[in-house]
């Protein structure tokens, strides 16, 4: 065979593979119009990758401000436990909160993890979240964000997260005031944060 045979050959497969690609491409996309609902394998998975339980200590209230009630809550530590990643979580960050007049507002926390293995890791966890009676059934869902050094753990920086919160609040307790019991408020003693990879 010679060169030029074999040349031929070569670009007439190239020639029909190319087009029956395209065919193939146009028939699905001439099968899924634009807006229409993906096939289930095309959805994005999420993975329970570790929780945190985060303490914190009490409110500091700045007060109304131009953008809303302003105030923030000290993370005085915690632990993490879960199939990805297990340690402490560090004293010194911060829970910014900002609320507005209908009931939603922004969290944002801004603290410091270190894994089991003595790697310090950077977490700012962001959410919008509202809270108003109208949207009492509305789940509020956090977008984490991780800073990590080179190595064994910055497979979160190459993630996509959301993450759920609930509010551990410590029991009411009855104290006599002016000759009566009264039931103190429940007061926050630390927030659970489970996070979810997604794939």
């Amino acid at each position: 065979m010679s060169n030029h045979t074999s040349m031929y050959r070569k670009l007439l497969f190239a020639t029909l593979f190319a087009m029956g690609l395209l065919i193939t491409t146009t028939t699905i996309l001439a099968q899924s119009p634009l807006g229409s609902q993906p096939a289930a394998e095309q959805l994005p998975r999420s993975e329970f990758v570790f929780e945190e339980r985060v303490n914190v200590g009490e409110a500091v209230k700045v007060g109304d401000t131009a953008f809303g009630f302003r105030q923030y809550i000290p993370i005085t530590g915690g632990k993490i436990a879960g199939p990805k990643l297990n340690g402490d979580v560090l004293p010194g960050g911060w829970d910014y909160q900002l609320w507005l007049g209908n009931g939603c507002g922004t969290l944002s926390a801004d603290y410091f993890l270190r894994a089991d293995d003595g790697t310090i890791i950077h977490i700012l966890n962001e959410s919008f979240t509202c809270t108003s009676p109208q949207t009492k059934d509305e789940r509020s869902f956090f977008h984490p964000r991780f800073e990590v050094p080179k190595g064994k753990h910055d497979w979160l920086m190459r993630s996509t997260f959301v993450a759920t919160l609930e509010l551990e609040m410590s029991p009411s307790e009855s104290k006599p005031k002016d000759g009566k019991q009264e039931a103190s408020a429940p007061k926050l003693e630390a927030v659970r944060i489970k996070f979810y990879q997604i794939k």
